[in-house]
């Protein structure tokens, strides 16, 4: 399947109080709100991994709201990889 023109991938590793918050769920209402692909898991050292695939415009509202997070979190950083897209399955998955 040939992914469409401006379609692009990020990576995104979220520091801060993000685990035990709702964080998960709210990346992947928000990604699927915003038409996107890719999951959420939680990582082994406390932080948060994000991979989405989608329209450039609607990435870049994605990681505004990682930024803000649900109520109780609290982001101290986010560090950001940018690719082309892979081709994603469909839906967002929160492992």
């Amino acid at each position: 399947m040939t992914e469409p023109h401006g379609t692009r991938r990020f990576t995104a590793i979220i520091s801060g109080h993000v685990q035990g918050v709702g964080y998960r769920a709210f990346v992947r209402r928000n990604a699927t709100d915003l038409h996107l692909r890719g999951h959420v898991e939680n990582l082994a050292d406390g932080r948060v991994e994000v991979v989405a695939e989608g329209a450039q415009d609607d990435l870049d509202v994605l990681i505004a709201r990682l930024r803000l997070g649900p109520t109780h979190s609290v982001v101290t950083n986010i560090e950001l990889e940018w690719a082309d897209a892979a081709g994603a399955k469909p839906g967002f998955h929160a492992y």
